[in-house]
């Protein structure tokens, strides 16, 4: 584990180096230095539009995540258990899975207006079909022998639930969630560019403008460095915490 964080550390000092030197060597507005970054960040963080923006897509982040999570489990699980349900929704799934990420976010401004919701509903939507995807095969992966073994020792189907079933799907679920994060942070960034008046989409939208590349990388490698942050300190214990029973 600690050779595994040196060794990205070290990747990641390397990467700026070469940044630093291919600025050096051909300066340009399109590739401004690293200290010039820097300055965008201190500056906006100075203001405090560097958090209110953060604040704001964290929220919209965390909002499409959960409304994708569980929406997408409770169909997946449905369809995993149900062979009849699942061959009836195989096929909007798989339609679904393929209409492009924009003209879900086009669509959702037009219907429910340019707001929150269809912000939200937009992400969500983009998210959903993943979630139903992972969650079925991980329902369809489900021992049915120990399922068995449970019901002939009468165990109550609440702890059937938590220690039979549930820890076979962990791994599906988590999956899915971490996959999930990666995605949604991307897609609220689209939705914020095309039809908010705040969050980090929106910041960089009025960067790109101005076409100032210190200040849309700013805000790029701070938000991109809060969201690996989230998934190493909480997506990746919390996996290894409930995979625990495997080793």
């Amino acid at each position: 584990m600690k050779g595994s964080t040196l060794s990205r550390g070290a990747s990641l000092l390397l990467l700026l180096g070469l940044w630093q030197a291919a600025s050096s060597l051909w300066p340009s507005a399109s590739l401004p230095p690293p200290s010039a970054v820097a300055a965008v960040v201190l500056e906006q963080a100075a203001s405090g539009d560097l958090f209110r923006h953060t604040a704001i897509t964290l929220a919209r982040v965390a909002a499409s995540f959960v409304l994708a999570m569980g929406l997408g489990v409770s169909l997946g699980l449905c369809m995993g258990a149900r062979p009849g349900v699942d061959r009836w929704l195989d096929g909007p799934l798989i339609v679904a899975l393929n209409v492009p990420a924009l003209v879900i976010i086009i669509l959702c401004y037009v219907w429910l207006g340019l707001g929150e919701l269809a912000a939200v509903v937009a992400v969500a939507l983009n998210k959903f079909p993943m979630v139903v995807v992972a969650t079925r095969e991980g329902a369809r992966a489900i021992d049915k022998q120990l399922m068995a073994v449970a019901k002939v020792y009468r165990v109550s189907p609440w702890r059937t639930w938590t220690r039979v079933y549930l820890p076979q799907l962990l791994p599906h679920l988590t999956g899915a969630a971490r996959n999930g994060l990666a995605l949604v942070w991307k897609i609220v960034l689209v939705v914020e560019l095309l039809g908010r008046s705040n969050g980090v989409g929106f910041a960089l939208a009025n960067y790109f403008h101005f076409f100032d590349v210190a200040g849309i990388l700013a805000y790029t490698f701070c938000f991109t460095a809060l969201m690996l942050g989230l998934e190493a300190l909480l997506l990746r214990p919390l996996e290894a915490r409930l995979n625990r029973w495997r080793t």
